[in-house]
């Protein structure tokens, strides 16, 4: 009998796994810190409260429910502080796969990211490139990468996801606050020109990825692949899809790189902006990876960057009214606070 276990399985990725993924197990175990809403999961999901940090409580729950796999997408987003990211990037990570390997799991699927890479200069980037993590959540998802490696040489089939930047259905986050001003008709400020390309993945397309993972050859997947969006323009024209899908009167302007990046900063510094550094600090680079290698193993994206913006934004739209919790940074599934920039927004 299949069974999944999800860590981070009642957060947004968790919540489209289940919906893709429910079918193909008998069972799904889900482990979070987070509330688990169980209306909106399927009926063969169980809920665990527990902190991916807890060795002892993980190896109960592995001994337990005897998953046969395993989605390690438990961690802590860079808002969190530097200890906690660090705590739950590299210590839940050695806890999973170290659980794992010793109740034989026949696949670990590590969701890690493109932040792997830093802010490089060439373009698109392959799993080869070097691995310059910027900030400790950067610098973390290059570690846990590494001790993915050493399991995988210890016996353990561990499938590594770098995905770009996922949005999709129930995406909430840093992109409520881009949904909310495209709502109310404001100006949409682009850092820069807007004539970068940074490549988005709506969440669907990365559930599939995912999906080859867990049923995959056992040789071919147990390595790594990026994930992002094969179709992808300029930031400028994507976000411009979006304001001329939602016609309010939002439309996208251009602003100077290096003035509104420092006012940012400053604005972090004093934690009246959910805005951090990785967000602000790279809008206006390219950032795009090469998905050759994934493909080759069959997975064809179905979205493009504009589609899955406007997805999210028309289920933003629909739900809003039941979606007003707020966070500050710590989960996908709740709008943030938007501290200075809700002020911002009424003079734009």
């Amino acid at each position: 009998m299949k069974k999944l276990l999800i860590t981070g399985g009642s957060g947004f990725l968790g919540y489209h796994l289940c919906k893709k993924l429910s079918k193909d197990y008998a069972e799904i175990i889900l482990i979070d810190i987070d509330e688990f809403n169980k209306k909106d999961f399927e009926n063969n999901v169980k809920f665990y409260k527990l902190d991916v940090r807890d060795k002892e409580g993980i190896e109960d729950i592995i001994k337990k429910e005897k998953p046969t796999h395993i989605i390690h997408a438990a961690a802590a987003l860079p808002l969190y502080p530097p200890r906690v990211i660090r705590a739950v990037n590299v210590g839940g990570t050695k806890n999973i796969l170290e659980s794992a390997l010793s109740n034989n799991i026949e696949r670990v699927v590590f969701i890690s990211s493109t932040a792997v890479y830093g802010v490089p200069d060439k373009h698109p980037l392959y799993e080869e490139d070097d691995m310059i993590g910027v900030g400790a959540y950067g610098e973390t998802k290059i570690i846990g990468e590494k001790i993915c490696e050493k399991y995988r040489k210890n016996g353990l089939c561990v499938s590594i996801i770098r995905p770009k930047t996922f949005i999709g259905t129930g995406r909430l986050g840093v992109f409520q606050i881009l949904y909310d001003w495209v709502e109310y008709g404001k100006k949409i400020p682009i850092i820069g020109n807007g004539k970068n390309k940074y490549q988005l993945l709506e969440v669907q397309d990365l559930v599939d990825a995912i999906r080859i993972m867990l049923k995959g050859e056992r040789k071919i997947i147990n390595d790594v692949f990026n994930v992002g969006a094969k179709d992808f323009d300029i930031v400028y024209n994507d976000v411009g899809d979006l304001c001329t899908h939602a016609n309010s009167g939002a439309r996208v302007f251009k602003t100077p790189s290096k003035i509104v990046k420092f006012l940012l900063r400053i604005l972090e510094m004093f934690k009246l902006s959910p805005l951090y550094k990785w967000v602000y600090g790279t809008a206006e680079k390219d950032s795009f990876v090469s998905t050759e290698k994934i493909e080759k193993i069959g997975w064809n994206p179905q979205f493009s960057n504009s589609q899955a913006l406007i997805n999210s934004y028309d289920w933003y739209l629909k739900n809003k009214a039941e979606s007003n919790q707020k966070g500050t940074g710590v989960t996908h599934r709740v709008a943030w606070s938007q501290g200075a920039l809700g002020l911002i927004k009424k003079i734009m």
